[in-house]
């Protein structure tokens, strides 16, 4: 009798445990609350040049690994840094996309920023523009061992002629003959 009672006792927390799992996921009003949350990232260089289909198909993909860790929406959002942890996923949401694909360099580093920074010409057709950043894709992934690296270097670069922009210029000179010169200019520390 104390064995029935003790499997029935585990059939039954087993029960309600996978009960609560079942109630634990987010429902429509907190999913559009964390995708409202994520548009503040839109500014962001590598998201500022996706559609809005493409946005919302990155939102919904960062919302559904935030949910997937954390079950329950109120625990995430009363937690201790949670804007920190969305600002996690957010990152390496986007590391997995560049792992997917090194040809999203044009969300990186828009065609129309690069015409205003003097590397490209203007008026390049769409297959000139593919052809530059496949080959900047292909220099990216010569020189950077991970993405991480890469990415780390985007983040710390702050120089007219670092290694980002001496990519960017062989690629514009071997597709376009287009050659950029490039000021250095010498900065003192105030006294």
């Amino acid at each position: 009798m104390k064995k029935i009672l003790l499997s029935l006792s585990i059939l039954l927390a087993f029960a309600s445990i996978t009960g609560c799992s079942q109630k634990a996921k987010w429902n429509h009003e907190q999913k559009k609350a964390m995708r409202e949350n994520l548009r503040q990232y839109r500014d962001m260089i590598y998201l500022q040049d996706l559609t809005d289909p493409e946005f919302l198909i990155f939102t919904d993909s960062v919302t559904g690994d935030i949910e997937a860790v954390y079950p329950v929406y109120t625990s995430f959002i009363e937690m201790d840094g949670a804007q920190d942890t969305v600002d996690m996923f957010v990152l390496t949401a986007i590391v997995d996309e560049l792992n997917a694909d090194a040809h999203n360099m044009r969300h990186i580093f828009p065609y129309r920023y690069l015409v205003s920074e003097g590397i490209l010409p203007d008026r390049l057709s769409h297959e000139q523009q593919r052809d530059f950043y496949r080959c900047l894709a292909q220099k990216v992934d010569n020189t950077f061992p991970t993405v991480e690296t890469f990415l780390l270097a985007i983040a710390t670069d702050t120089t007219a002629s670092s290694k980002i922009t001496e990519l960017q210029a062989q690629c514009a000179n071997e597709l376009f003959e287009w050659v950029i010169e490039v000021e250095e200019v010498d900065i003192t520390p105030a006294p």
